[in-house]
């Protein structure tokens, strides 16, 4: 099996859509990172919301931003490549446009704002991936979707980093954050536009056509739902365990999340390259089996004496973040690698629904389960999660069996 350990950047940059998609991706995460750690505060300290009215109408905003999905995979499948990741970029601007002309105390525009940027969020995974599909193939194109994510990250943190240090000038401070951010993201669409790669469907191959509509991958879209709760960790999960369970320092949320994201930004390259030498889906399942270890792990930290147990959770949220590289660097690529070309975007679409819902509910089942103990979090997300990882297996198993079934059909007649 062929592995991408000898891409060099320069390929790398290629294979991820060029220079200036590249340069669109970090200036996006850029601006994202400016804005949307911040947008609740936004909304409670520029709009004067109350923070229940604030919280709620976040949540619209990304549960709506899901729907548009359906259009989004058949767009993808016209063709559209380019335009779709550069319209996702565009229509977060409107979303700022309306924060920032959103006058005291109106929820109805600052609603419509985080719908706009939930549309936008929720979009460009699935417009970015189908784009780095068409430009890369094979291994390559997983290599190039995990750069992605590391520049994604390394922009991220960037933009939350200046924002941080930006937050002590106020209500002023936060809405020059969101006009930097507008003006990042209409930069980012401009460069995005400007790559102009669109696909033809019509020559799609015959072989694609006589492979039918796209895979329902039933089973690795309900187990994503359950791995993607490993977004949430460093962000919800520990600090809310390490606040209200160990009492331990802020400092210690802090260190987590910043060595998550260096974490991700340094390794998330080169470990998917090292695990190219197995399957997709072998890899994916091993990802969940380390992740339910991680959680097994946060277990066994929270039950340390006083002034253990927060290094514990700390060191163990390194093992965390090592199956989130995996996890990432293995479930976008399996899904392009399964469905065919002239589908592509559909089935894009149907995983990015079950990354959104996940992202959406993980929040309310943490904080639902962390009141009743460390084992009634990490011991439910661990049995969830292996049991994700085991049918994820299974599907491979099945569906091994049924193209052995067609090849001797084919045989026989």
């Amino acid at each position: 099996m062929a592995t991408t350990s000898k891409l060099q950047p320069r390929a790398l940059v290629r294979a991820s859509g060029g220079p200036r998609y590249a340069v669109a991706l970090g200036v996006d995460a850029l601006g994202t990172g400016l804005l949307r750690p911040f947008l609740l505060l936004y909304g409670v300290k520029v709009l004067r919301l109350s923070e229940p009215s604030t919280g709620i109408a976040m949540t619209v905003g990304v549960v709506m931003g899901l729907v548009c999905m359906p259009a989004v995979g058949r767009w993808l499948d016209r063709g559209a490549r380019s335009t779709v990741a550069a319209a996702s970029m565009l229509v977060r601007v409107l979303g700022v446009v309306l924060l920032l002309a959103a006058p005291a105390g109106h929820v109805g525009l600052f609603a419509t704002a985080a719908l706009f940027l939930g549309i936008g969020n929720q979009a460009w995974p699935a417009a970015h991936a189908a784009l780095v599909a068409t430009v890369a193939h094979g291994r390559e194109r997983d290599a190039a979707l995990a750069g992605g994510r590391a520049l994604r990250n390394a922009g991220l943190g960037a933009g939350g980093l200046v924002a941080a240090v930006c937050l002590t000038g106020g209500t002023t401070a936060l809405q020059a954050l969101a006009a930097a951010a507008g003006i990042a993201y209409l930069a980012a669409a401009a460069l995005a536009w400007s790559v102009h790669l669109h696909t033809h469907p019509a020559a799609a191959s015959a072989k694609d056509r006589a492979d039918g509509p796209a895979p329902r991958m039933r089973a690795l879209l309900v187990a994503n739902v359950v791995y993607v709760f490993c977004l949430n960790v460093p962000e919800i999960a520990l600090p809310l365990v390490l606040a209200t369970q160990l009492h331990a320092a802020p400092v210690w949320s802090a260190a987590i999340f910043v060595t998550n994201t260096a974490l991700v930004v340094t390794l998330q390259v080169p470990l998917t390259a090292l695990m190219s030498r197995f399957s997709r889906r072998t890899v994916l399942t091993l990802a969940g089996v380390v992740l339910a270890a991680s959680y097994l792990g946060f277990l066994a930290a929270t039950s340390l004496g006083h002034g253990f147990s927060a290094p514990a959770v700390a060191t163990v949220s390194v093992v965390c973040t090592l199956g989130e590289i995996i996890y990432a660097g293995s479930a976008t690529a399996l899904v392009t690698a399964l469905a065919p070309a002239h589908v592509l975007g559909r089935a894009l679409a149907r995983f990015q629904l079950s990354t959104g819902f996940g992202l959406a509910v993980s929040p309310a089942v943490i904080t639902t389960l962390a009141p009743h103990g460390p084992a009634a979090l990490w011991g439910s997300l661990a049995a969830a999660t292996l049991l994700s990882a085991g049918t994820v297996a299974t599907e491979q198993d099945q569906g091994t069996r049924l193209s052995g079934c067609r090849r001797r059909a084919q045989a026989g007649s």
